[in-house]
């Protein structure tokens, strides 16, 4: 039989080394030789190897007899096996699962967190709903009547699920089963959730029938919200709270609002301002006029100049949305639009074409007849 390497350097550390300089040893080889990810020749072997000298010097007892008597203290040669309670190592004496948890993430079954934390306080999930405002309501704001559909915590059972609570007996209260698994490379810990309590470590002897012992229930229910004023298409309000039900005793989770507002038939917003297309005759537009404009605040009188033109624009301030969220109110602006008429009476075309008969050209219109003459 081959004489075994010292496990000082198998794992490359002194013999003088710290219980963290051996773990910290370990877990660089173990990572490099693990035959599932490694590419080293004989990795399986060297795997092994550090594995076993792993087992032994972490353990302080078995570390005294090993600086003492070397490998044979575990090997049942030269009648140690007796004197010293040894009777050969075994991968399954010992439980790798923290180092490969922390090298590996659990990914190559060493060791599962499995039912760990699941008595901890769990916050419920968020929810989003999508809610429709008139173009007024969203101005303004208002009060929201809204019918939702939500999970919560059961009120028989407390959330709980049943009733006269006791330590799982399969699991002993730690919501996992730990099993052997075995392979070519040698035993290894696992760890999976308990079947019988789904990993919370109680069972109860009388299921809630109210939630067939989910500890949450679906309602629905109506629920008052204060929309605050200036929102906009694709904006969200958070309602704290107001999500699922947390399990465990953990908080709620919150529901969110977003919302999509109908367009006006006349005013249009874009941001917190609101812009609004006034019609004006051929009079009204080359002879001014004073015209009662609409605003979201009520009508006001606004003095349009004599030989306005479509597309002209007024800025009327802070007539616009006064935004609730960031506190800022916008202003309104007015675009004129010169409408021709669409019929005229005997009188009003005798009118126009007397004053076709006079000069009503302005610069513009000199400009462009100067262009066509030259051309």
């Amino acid at each position: 039989m081959a004489e075994k390497r010292d496990y000082y350097d198998v794992l490359g550390v002194s013999k003088d080394a710290s219980q963290d300089e051996i773990k910290s040893a370990f877990r660089k080889l173990a990572k490099k030789y693990h035959p599932d990810i490694s590419k080293e020749e004989n990795a399986a072997e060297k795997f092994k190897e550090c594995e076993e000298a792993y087992s032994v010097l972490s353990d302080e007892t078995k570390r005294k007899q090993y600086d003492q008597y070397g490998s044979a203290a575990f090997d049942g040669s030269q009648g140690f096996s007796g004197a010293s309670g040894f009777s050969g190592f075994n991968a399954q004496d010992f439980d790798f699962s923290d180092i490969f948890d922390n090298i590996f993430g659990n990914s190559f079954g060493f060791g599962s967190s499995g039912g760990r934390g699941r008595n901890a306080k769990t916050r419920g999930a968020d929810r989003l709903i999508k809610v429709t405002l008139d173009f007024e309501e969203a101005i303004f704001g208002c009060d929201k009547e809204l019918n939702l559909n939500v999970v919560e915590e059961c009120d028989e059972c407390s959330g709980k699920g049943g009733f006269d609570e006791e330590t799982c007996s399969r699991c002993h209260g730690s919501g996992t089963i730990t099993s052997q698994q075995r392979s070519i490379f040698g035993s290894f810990m696992s760890q999976s959730t308990c079947p019988d309590c789904g990993g919370s470590g109680r069972t109860f002897k009388k299921t809630c029938k109210h939630c067939s012992g989910t500890g949450r229930i679906s309602r629905n229910k109506t629920i008052t919200v204060t929309i605050p004023a200036g929102v906009d298409s694709g904006n969200r309000l958070r309602l704290t709270g107001k999500g699922e039900a947390g399990t465990n005793g953990g908080p709620n989770g919150d529901l969110y609002l977003e919302f999509y507002v109908k367009e006006h038939k006349f005013f249009q917003r874009v941001d917190d301002d609101i812009y609004l297309k006034v019609p004006l005759t051929i009079a009204e537009a080359a002879l001014g006029c004073k015209k009662t404009i609409p605003t979201i605040y009520g009508n006001i009188k606004l003095n349009i100049p004599a030989g306005s033109n479509s597309g002209d624009k007024q800025r009327i301030k802070e007539k616009g949305v006064k935004n609730e969220t960031n506190r800022h109110k916008g202003d309104m602006y007015i675009i004129l639009d010169v409408q021709a008429p669409y019929s005229l009476d005997r009188e009003q075309k005798r009118i126009l074409e007397k004053l076709a008969d006079t000069d009503l050209s302005n610069p513009e219109i000199n400009k462009f007849n100067k262009f066509v003459k030259e051309n």
